[in-house]
């Protein structure tokens, strides 16, 4: 498992969702870990070490191939709904209580803590800007906050005019995020100057994926949009939900796929937004799916994880009972998901035949 790798929310800078390797079914349980509160964020892997967040109000850092507690961190009031972005043997989480944290990834001890004006739900990014790495997040103070990753002082800060939930993508030198002002903004990395801004229809509770010159993102419209990152507006527009969009979309070469709070999971073309197909599940889903190789992994509130195969047939699930709002975090043929009961769940994929 050396090669373990899914080190922030959504497996990448860009929040694709797309794993290296291959799933294979039937997923069986490996481990799982028991917090002290519901888990809605998402683990990161790095190092064979899980790192994931509580409503416990802890950090968790885990081994990988055990599931035994290395060490956690406690950030006093509120929960960490927060994914975790593992980078250069630091972990980067932000906290309801508005501060985001640098823990040092094998100890657990604190490195610094910066302060925003509300709490932080979404996930860290990282970018470099200039000779510094600026670790990326929104929060509800209506800000994206870029901080030096050594140091823990501001870089810049850019306004918007609402709560930004989600978390930034970057992706050939820019910072795209989808905000509650029902915008889809497009930032310089380096200094935080706007580059494009462009109206999404309706609120983004979740976070934008990018591929190339292009934004993918659900909104509270019911609808997902596509979005010219260069010419500054929105290519197409899928709405055949009855239901608003929270999951981050998955984007492969040809295909985007996102769960619905209609219970669906759709997968459109890339290009042009029209349905391929849409698999239903018994419950919303919230969590954002992670492809790897032609499986498609994916939680829902109905308790359950889903795997599908690339034509969105069942191939395989498990009823874990309550809600799984978080997201999967796949590497080295595992796949890793927190529940609103509590624990941390591991699954491997099925050795080769």
């Amino acid at each position: 498992m050396a090669e373990a790798s899914w080190p922030m929310f959504h497996g990448a800078q860009d929040l694709a969702g797309v794993a290296q390797g291959t799933l294979r079914e039937p997923l069986k349980l490996r481990w799982s870990f028991k917090t002290g509160g519901p888990v809605k964020s998402s683990a990161a892997i790095d190092g064979n070490k899980v790192f994931v967040g509580s409503d416990d109000g802890s950090v968790y850092a885990l081994d990988l191939v055990s599931g035994k507690p290395l060490w956690n961190f406690k950030t006093g009031e509120g929960g960490v709904e927060s994914s975790p972005l593992a980078l250069d043997g630091a972990v980067y989480v932000g906290a309801e209580n508005g501060s985001l944290y640098a823990l040092d990834a094998a100890t657990g001890a604190l490195r610094w803590k910066y302060a925003c004006g509300d709490k932080i739900l979404g996930a860290p990014n990282w970018a470099p800007c200039g000779t510094a790495k600026g670790i990326l997040v929104g929060s509800y103070d209506n800000k994206v906050h870029c901080v030096d990753a050594a140091s823990g002082k501001p870089i810049w800060a850019y306004d918007t005019e609402n709560f930004v939930n989600g978390s930034p993508a970057v992706a050939q030198g820019r910072v795209v995020f989808g905000g509650c002002d029902a915008r889809i903004h497009a930032l310089a990395a380096a200094d935080g100057k706007p580059l494009k801004e462009i109206e999404a229809g309706a609120y983004i509770a979740g976070s934008c994926a990018v591929k190339g010159r292009f934004a993918y993102a659900g909104h509270y419209g019911n609808a997902v949009v596509c979005a010219d990152l260069d010419a500054g507006k929105i290519v197409w527009s899928f709405k055949a939900s009855p239901q608003p969009f929270f999951s981050t979309p998955g984007v492969t070469e040809t295909r985007v796929f996102i769960g619905g709070r209609d219970r669906k999971l759709y997968c459109l073309e890339r290009e042009t937004g029209k349905l391929v197909w849409a698999f239903a599940a018994k419950g919303i889903m919230d969590s954002s799916p992670a492809i790897c190789g032609d499986r498609i992994v994916c939680g829902s509130s109905d308790g359950r994880l889903y795997l599908l195969n690339a034509e969105g047939k069942q191939v395989w699930s498990y009823e874990i009972g309550k809600a799984l709002t978080a997201s999967p975090a796949v590497a080295a043929g595992l796949v890793v998901i927190g529940s609103e009961d509590g624990s941390v769940y591991a699954f491997e994929s099925a050795p080769k035949q």
